[in-house]
């Protein structure tokens, strides 16, 4: 390089390095608050106030798009369990594939609800309501798939554990339960 390449360096223009005592992680809120109302970025202060926007929206209640998000993201998993269960049943009975079903669209519904406030009042509880009735009524035909083995209630060592979990359903019932709290829950701000 000639000496007149390295005198005409243009400046980088990254982003100037904050002075020596802002660079340090702020650990206060209210000195992050203050810091930001003068405009100054620190390291950690934005984390700090997302943390404290979540703590007060769920101190009252704005709990919808968390909600919403948990429906979906826990939704898919629980299908997937659901039909390697099943699976292994050979899906004996065609209500077998009901969860299996339900469970991508609980999860649409999840994600829209997240998106939409429209979708998180009228599209998720609906399919939640039917995902917390199917785990209601899959408890009820994993009583009834015990109690048909023979011996029944009666060989619990042996029934209870090789024949269909009984309260596995239940998680079905739980996952759609939360789906409809998110429709009642106010949305966060």
């Amino acid at each position: 390089m000639s000496r007149r390449s390295i005198s005409r360096r243009r400046p980088t223009r990254g982003p100037k390095r904050p002075h020596s005592t802002l660079a340090r992680p702020v650990r206060s809120r209210r000195r992050a608050l203050e810091l930001a109302r003068v405009g100054v970025r620190t390291v950690g202060a934005r984390r700090l106030l997302s943390a404290g926007r979540y703590a007060r929206d769920l101190r009252h209640g704005r709990v919808q798009r968390t909600l919403a998000a948990a429906t979906a993201l826990s939704a898919m998993p629980l299908g997937l369990e659901i039909y390697f269960e099943h699976f292994r049943g050979s899906f004996g009975d065609k209500w077998m594939w009901t969860p299996v079903a339900l469970s991508p669209l609980l999860s649409a519904a999840g994600l829209a609800g997240m998106r939409s406030r429209r979708a998180a009042t009228t599209v998720l509880p609906a399919v939640s309501a039917l995902y917390c009735v199917n785990g209601l009524i899959g408890i009820y035909t994993h009583v009834q798939g015990v109690r048909k083995r023979p011996g029944g209630f009666s060989e619990p060592l042996y029934n209870i554990v090789m024949g269909p979990p009984l309260l596995a359903p239940g998680s079905l019932a739980l996952v759609g339960g939360m789906g409809l709290a998110a429709a009642l829950a106010r949305r966060e701000r």
